[in-house]
């Protein structure tokens, strides 16, 4: 199965225009059958009932699901709309969920029409070949997946319980929620989060992150060039305590709560540096300089303070460059495709991605990615004082994590560290290195920090040669599946570490002609190897014992080991 997969990856399943059909559903063959028979499609993969609600806050028999009932849009006013004179960000509003991360990255997605609709695809309606069922597209993974949802929406009095648009008539955002809550298990799964992670599923790109106490010297004509590229922006205040959660400022900013940047401008005005941003709520908005109505716009020609206040919308506001980085703490940016943001000309970078698994495992152990930097970077520094090197970046994302709350497990602290290959195992295939090794030597390179998010991305500069990536957990013995991304500005090849060909002999010698190692395999293999230490008094591994350990190490659930699995326990 898994290699089947594989092939079909290889010859592009997953890509945009050939996404992987979510759980098998196909969008246009369910539609038909729906015409067809003249009935209106439920979704039995996420019905309308408690349990694609929630399963603690939001679980059944809580305060707050108490009265929901679910109703198709038909149910909830007379002339329902998809999409109605294009998608704004008023369509946008917050609903009873805490899920502002990901409505502020549905709001910055609206200020691109390629980038929405390469989400939501175009022609669905409540009017033509209406048939209760929707479907959008989105990325998990390094796969983009197509996701049908009908349109059974979770309301109480009437009213819709989560996103909502403004004027009360138009769906497409409470439809891409619901399909987003899908993927993840259910709605309340969509509680907390942080933006870069709405837009990366909406994009494939890859977010890099500034604190706004520690800004670089040019980040205004970063975000200038981010805005002007369609890179999605989001924003927010950290919080040092819960009682902050949503805690709104003396100048009515929202703490702990997502916003979007939807614009900047410079103005003449002592050359002054603006940036425009929106609140999901579409209520409260900043009250400080600059903000709607304010003094400062008097200054301003009337030609142009007509044209940045004609673009705005409920919620938006513009503020001064300055009084952002006072108020904000943290500034996400996802890049479409990597661009280097500190080059001035538009470059697209070189990607690769791989897929790999944490066994409870000590740091050595941990899968290990090779790394050849081939080719240095054009551009010097303006004082030619650097070194030659080769610009990349590195991002670590944990897989399925929000599906998984639901059973008490959230995200893991993740990260990852670069070691040079030692002089003696360069230009050599299947190099692991092992315990000495990193006892002995300090890594060239590692994440920022480790983190609890779902991805942990740094953008590095090493000379060319050889390296070795270990993404790990921050605690020992954890489990997990994750993806590996590198972004290179030049050509880098990357590779997971492979098994030395004597191993792989001795496997295919142990294996039999299925290429697998059984639970009873296993144990006459172990227990030859105990037989043969006349020291050791024991009766040997029982079938109980050899069966945990295949469980342990059985990556692909077929209760047997592979070679990769069988080589991580013997390694052990």
């Amino acid at each position: 199965m898994a290699v089947r997969r594989q092939r079909a990856k290889e010859l592009g399943l997953g890509r945009h225009d050939n996404a992987v059909r979510y759980l098998g559903q196909d969008f246009g063959q369910l539609a038909e059958e729906c015409r067809r028979s003249g009935t209106l499609f439920r979704d039995p993969a996420f019905p309308p009932a408690a349990a694609s609600l929630g399963f603690r806050e939001l679980g059944p028999g809580s305060s707050k699901t108490r009265g929901v009932q679910w109703k198709r849009p038909t149910e909830l006013c007379p002339r329902p709309q998809f999409i109605v004179d294009g998608a704004t960000r008023t369509d946008i509003c917050q609903g009873a969920l805490g899920d502002c991360w990901l409505l502020a990255a549905i709001a910055s997605l609206t200020l691109n029409e390629t980038l929405l609709h390469r989400v939501v695809p175009h022609g669905q309606s409540f009017q033509q070949g209406y048939a209760g069922i929707f479907h959008f597209q989105i990325w998990q993974f390094g796969e983009w997946l197509d996701v049908v949802v009908d349109d059974f929406l979770p309301t109480k009095d009437g009213k819709l319980l989560f996103v909502h648009s403004a004027e009360g008539s138009e769906f497409w955002s409470a439809l891409l929620e619901k399909a987003y809550a899908k993927v993840n298990g259910c709605y309340e799964a969509l509680s907390g989060g942080s933006t870069s992670e709405g837009f990366e599923d909406f994009t494939g790109g890859v977010t890099e992150w500034f604190d706004l106490r520690r800004p670089p010297a040019d980040l205004y004509q970063i975000i200038l060039k981010a805005l002007e590229r369609g890179s999605l922006l989001g924003c927010s205040i950290d919080i040092t305590s819960a009682f902050d959660m949503e805690a709104v400022t003396f100048k009515k900013l929202v703490k702990g709560h997502a916003y979007s940047v939807t614009g900047a401008k410079q103005v003449r005005v002592d050359a002054l540096e603006l940036i425009r941003m929106r609140n999901p709520w579409g209520e409260v908005e900043w009250t400080g300089a600059w903000s709607d109505g304010s003094a400062e716009w008097h200054a301003v020609e009337p030609a142009l303070r007509q044209q940045l206040m004609v673009k705005m919308e409920d919620g938006e506001f513009w503020m001064s460059f300055r009084d952002f980085l006072r108020e904000f703490t943290r500034l996400e940016i996802c890049n479409l495709t990597p661009d280097a943001l500190q080059s001035r000309k538009f470059r697209k970078w070189n990607t690769q991605l791989y897929d790999g698994t944490w066994r409870r495992a000590t740091f050595w152990i941990n899968p290990q990615f090779k790394i050849q930097l081939e080719e240095v970077d054009d551009e010097r520094d303006e004082d030619g004082g650097r070194e030659p090197g080769c610009s990349f970046l590195l991002a670590l994302m944990q897989k399925h994590r929000r599906r998984e709350r639901r059973h008490g497990k959230d995200m893991e602290t993740i990260g990852f560290a670069v070691y040079e290959v030692p002089p003696e195992y360069v230009g050599r295939s299947g190099v692991h290195l092992k315990r000495e090794f990193f006892l002995a030597n300090a890594s060239r390179a590692r994440s920022e920090q480790f983190i609890n998010l779902r991805e942990v991305s740094t953008r590095f500069r090493l000379p060319p040669g050889e390296y070795i990536v270990v993404p790990s957990t921050f605690e020992p013995n954890k489990e997990g599946d994750f993806v590996l991304r590198v972004f290179s500005e030049k050509r880098a090849v990357l590779r997971e570490s492979e098994i030395d060909e004597n191993f792989k002999q001795l496997f295919r010698q142990l294996a039999g002609p299925d290429l697998e190692i059984s639970v009873t395999e296993l144990q006459t293999i172990l227990n030859r190897i105990i037989a043969k230490h006349k020291d050791l008094r024991t009766k040997g591994f029982s079938i109980e014992s050899c069966r945990s350990m295949v469980n342990l190490m059985d990556k692909d659930g077929n209760g047997k080991l592979g070679l990769v699995e069988f080589n991580v326990l013997w390694n052990r």
